[in-house]
């Protein structure tokens, strides 16, 4: 073989073998999902707060399940119980798969949302559903970090008020990492679809 025909030979190995990569990387399918993906958002990472029963949690707690984190409080008149309703519907609808979920509810009302009232309140939707309920300055910084608004809106009377909030759910995958946003009203059908892309079902 001459010089030639030898740099030929090489010239082609070459583009067959950049062909195959990037037939390879094609080939490679970005997960898709129906919320918002924000995989890698240097937010909402974590929290440390108490449960209705007063034990601290993280999010280490729930390694190993999807988690779908939502700030509420249990006076709301429509967000609140319709979205934790769906959540109910979300975990009945995964099958098998519902052991796998856990839903967390952040109160934004913790003057009012004591650990006997989120008790009953997450027990209407889900026994298994948890309530964290943080101190005022918890509240604060924990709706900081995850870029949540909240705001005590007066009522008639001094305990009548109303909390204008967040709709959001932050959802997170079984290793703990933040990975979806899903806006109010996404719907049960999309909730569960993102929720089986995320447990690899």
């Amino acid at each position: 073989m001459n010089k030639r025909n030898a740099l030929q030979l090489i010239a082609g190995s070459m583009a067959v073998a950049a062909l195959g990569v990037g037939l390879s990387a094609c080939s490679e399918t970005k997960q898709s999902f129906n919320a918002v993906d924000i995989t890698g958002a240097d937010y909402a990472k974590d929290f440390s707060l108490k449960d209705a029963d007063g034990k601290v949690r993280t999010m280490a707690d729930f390694k190993g399940k999807a988690v779908v984190l939502f700030f509420g409080y249990a006076q709301c008149p429509d967000v609140c119980p319709t979205t934790m309703t769906e959540m109910a519907q979300v975990k009945q609808q995964l099958g098998k798969d519902g052991d796998k979920l856990q839903v967390l509810f952040v109160t934004v009302d913790p003057a009012r949302d004591t650990p006997e009232v989120m008790k009953a309140y997450m027990g209407a939707f889900d026994p298994n559903f948890v309530a964290l309920i943080p101190t005022p300055d918890e509240l604060a910084a924990t709706a900081k970090d995850f870029k949540v608004y909240y705001k005590k809106v007066d009522g008639k009377t001094p305990t009548s008020y109303s909390m204008d909030h967040s709709a959001a759910s932050f959802i997170y995958d079984p290793q703990g990492r933040l990975r979806l946003y899903a806006r109010y009203g996404a719907g049960v059908p999309s909730m569960v679809s993102d929720l089986k892309t995320l447990l690899g079902s």
